[in-house]
């Protein structure tokens, strides 16, 4: 007995750790694969602004295409850029391996399942929190990846946002007593000083999009199953009917 609850103890250490690990993220987002408007500019902003240097290589742009409802006409004049990739081919950009290192030190990652390993919050978290760090060599850093190199694509949607420092009467986060004010003040707060095409709350549907869409292509396939459960649950209510019926009738003259 001791050693089951043993192993149920080490087998829930991961999923603390990963509560642990997701509690300071500042956004929360809930993927909706069943809203095909939201994925079809979520994949429209991933092409335009993400895809210049990450690639989608599990994914093909005709399989989005039928599962996003998108006609293959309309895919290879709006989201096809490069005279190098067919409607059939994978989502891979152009830029080779090695000028990638030269550029950013490193070649930047695949995304094809970065959702089922960072998570859909951390993701929406990360696109929201880029702010302006004239120390960086790209200008910006993140509040979510510190130290990050990646620079602020989205800049131009939203604006440039600053960490800016704000007190209040009660402790907030990590803020510190001031002690000549008697009011916490915390200097992790994000400001767009300098606003962008989109409103922020446009902003953040734009990256709720976007994050949706990269939710989509981590498992594609769950569109499918989703469409399909309905249906199997219902064969297998009729069958367990027919099936128990037919057991009776076996059974009658036994009983």
């Amino acid at each position: 007995m001791k050693k089951q609850l043993f192993a149920l103890l080490f087998a829930l250490v991961p999923f603390t750790a990963l509560a642990a690990a997701e509690a300071h993220l500042p956004y929360s987002m809930t993927p909706d694969l069943d809203d095909k408007a939201s994925l079809q500019r979520g994949m429209q902003l991933y092409v335009n602004y993400c895809m210049g240097c990450h690639s989608l290589e599990h994914q093909r742009f005709a399989r989005a295409a039928e599962d996003l409802g998108m006609p293959q006409d309309l895919v290879e004049e709006n989201l096809i850029f490069s005279s190098d990739l067919a409607f059939n081919d994978q989502m891979r950009n152009a830029m080779a391996e090695g000028s990638a290192e030269d550029w950013f030190g490193a070649a930047p990652p695949d995304l094809t399942l970065h959702s089922r390993l960072r998570g859909t919050d951390w993701i929406y978290s990360y696109l929201l929190s880029f702010y302006k760090d004239p120390e960086r060599p790209t200008g910006v850093n993140n509040a979510v990846f510190d130290l990050v190199a990646m620079p602020n694509v989205l800049e131009p949607l939203q604006g440039v946002q600053e960490m800016v420092c704000a007190q209040s009467d009660h402790p907030v986060g990590d803020a510190e007593l001031d002690p000549l004010t008697g009011k916490y003040q915390s200097c992790e707060v994000l400001q767009v000083t300098e606003p962008g095409q989109m409103e922020p709350a446009e902003f953040e549907e734009a990256v709720y999009d976007l994050t949706n869409f990269l939710a989509y292509v981590g498992e594609p396939s769950k569109l499918q199953a989703q469409a399909l459960g309905p249906k199997v649950l219902i064969f297998i209510f009729i069958f367990g009917v027919i099936a128990y019926l037919l057991k009776r009738e076996y059974w009658r003259d036994i009983h």
